[in-house]
């Protein structure tokens, strides 16, 4: 059986293969083509991917994605469909799942919601699960740090407390769009925010959501 992030990194490679190497993303100052030579770096080139956290590293990381750019796009779109070398820790399967899922499911978002007309994609309840699992685990991680408190709902009432500070923001949103509202695409997730206006508004200009 397929994994969720096999799925969508196919998924990924599909789309940005028919959007093209000079299509627009939500990711500031990136194209598809910078989109997916991040990909490729972050599996393929682990001494300059920690660039993305070490600040230190970064000069190896920028020239690394110059590099990868470089090349022909269908070339990048291939090694993301290809995947990680035989020897990456990405092989590993719940590696895969749990450091992938959500990296291919938000850069597919990146892509479809930069263009007109799009609609969010139906994904079935299980990946919603799925989804939401890994939101409660990193939750506080990406949550910390907000000028708000953070709280997190789903449909159903379930939630998740990404900051305990005050006073208190709730979105309310399936876990995909929490997802994304939460990792920086406040402007394109189909969520709802109830709370204090003024909290609100810090909390929609806030730099410290997303990575």
């Amino acid at each position: 059986m397929s994994t969720f992030a096999k799925r969508e990194r196919l998924l990924l490679a599909d789309l940005l293969e028919t959007s093209g190497p000079e299509a627009p993303t939500l990711c500031e100052g990136w194209q598809t083509r910078d989109l997916a030579a991040h990909v490729v770096v972050r599996e393929r080139r682990p001494d300059a991917a920690g660039g993305l956290l070490i600040k230190q590293l970064a000069p190896r990381l920028d020239k690394a994605m110059e590099e990868f750019a470089a090349k022909p796009y269908d070339e990048l779109i291939q090694l993301i469909r290809t995947g990680p070398p035989r020897f990456s820790p990405f092989q590993l399967k719940q590696i895969d799942e749990w450091s992938n899922t959500i990296e291919f499911y938000v850069h597919t978002e990146d892509v479809r919601r930069a263009g007109a007309d799009w609609t969010p994609r139906e994904l079935d309840p299980v990946f919603q699960d799925a989804l939401w699992s890994r939101l409660e685990r990193t939750a506080r991680l990406m949550g910390r740090g907000t000028p708000t408190g953070l709280v997190l709902r789903r449909p159903d009432g379930r939630t998740a407390v990404a900051n305990r500070g005050t006073p208190v923001v709730t979105v309310t949103g399936e876990p995909s769009e929490l997802l994304l509202f939460l990792y920086g695409r406040q402007s394109a997730a189909r969520v709802d925010l109830a709370g204090d206006e003024a909290a609100i508004e810090k909390l929609h200009s806030s730099k410290q959501l997303g990575l």
